[in-house]
């Protein structure tokens, strides 16, 4: 094996899951690409990936191996920034995953503004609900909300988020406001399915200091929160969001907030990345811009 030019190849294949995509990603045709990948099992000895004709699956050997070579890469990237001495010429691809609306309306003016200040770097950004292999798919920094599970990330608590249960005017004029979360058993719900397990989120309460969980029989569905204020301002229901998603509506009186008092704790938004490993450049200036965001917003 010759240079990192095979691990290269093998990682890029890795992420996009095919020869195709990361022959484009690279500038290069897929045959070349194919012939280092397998260069690089035939020095090693192992079979890195499991091939079909639409699409490479990696082995366990080539888990373990995508794995380490993402660390060694991250930081060879790091070690040529310091050795050039030119810190303040931040480049590369910066690849974000974020939650759809969260990442629209608070981080995405955070990356512009990046971009705009450091002309090299560009954006790779994935908008999704659900959680992703942060080494698997070769993502630099994920947003995530709520207690963190895997002990394995670098995490940097950047925002909090606070859950409001809102509706209609028109729906509580129609069907009564509930003074307590008993109330809630009358109403329609708008919920969230949970892109993970497909389960519908739960809502949270806190009455007398303990939280209280509550999974209404009577619900709407979506899979997208800003289809969820959407259906309540048209009458569908109560639904529990975050504040943000529905600030806008609550400001000019298309939704109120119902059971005030009985808002759970808020919730802590961090910046998650891969531990064990040095923190490119690029990253690092993320990072800093985020711990930017409205004070009021980090409790």
């Amino acid at each position: 094996m010759h240079g990192l030019q095979p691990l290269l190849a093998f990682s890029e294949t890795a992420k996009h899951g095919g020869f195709a995509a990361a022959a484009r990603a690279l500038g290069t045709d897929p045959s070349t690409l194919a012939k280092a990948v397998g260069r690089l099992e035939a020095s090693l000895g192992l079979r890195l990936f499991h091939r079909t004709t639409r699409q490479v699956r990696l082995t366990g050997d080539g888990e373990q191996l995508f794995e380490r070579c993402q660390r060694v890469l991250a930081e060879l990237d790091e070690l040529q920034t310091a050795a050039a001495g030119n810190r303040a010429q931040i480049s590369g691809a910066l690849r974000v995953n974020m939650p759809i609306v969260y990442g629209r309306k608070v981080i995405l003016p955070v990356l512009a503004r990046l971009v705009q200040k450091h002309p090299g770097l560009t954006l790779d950004v994935r908008l999704t609900d659900a959680y992703v292999d942060l080494v698997r798919d070769g993502i630099d920094v994920a947003i995530r909300a709520g207690a963190l599970s895997d002990s394995s990330l670098a995490a940097t608590r950047i925002d909090s988020q606070q859950l409001i249960l809102v509706a209609a005017p028109q729906y509580l004029q129609a069907h009564g406001t509930p003074a307590t979360i008993k109330d809630l058993a009358k109403h329609q719900h708008v919920v969230f399915r949970m892109p993970t397990n497909g389960r519908d989120r739960p809502q949270q309460f806190r009455v007398r200091g303990r939280t209280h969980t509550l999974e209404p029989a009577h619900s709407n569905r979506f899979d997208d929160g800003e289809a969820m204020v959407g259906a309540a301002v048209m009458g569908l229901g109560l639904t529990q969001v975050p504040d943000y998603m529905a600030e806008d509506e609550l400001a000019d009186g298309r939704l109120v907030e119902v059971l005030p008092k009985l808002r759970p704790p808020v919730m802590p938004i961090y910046a998650v990345m891969p531990g064990n490993r040095m923190v490119p450049a690029r990253v690092r200036v993320l990072l800093d811009a985020l711990q930017t965001l409205p004070g009021a917003r980090r409790q």
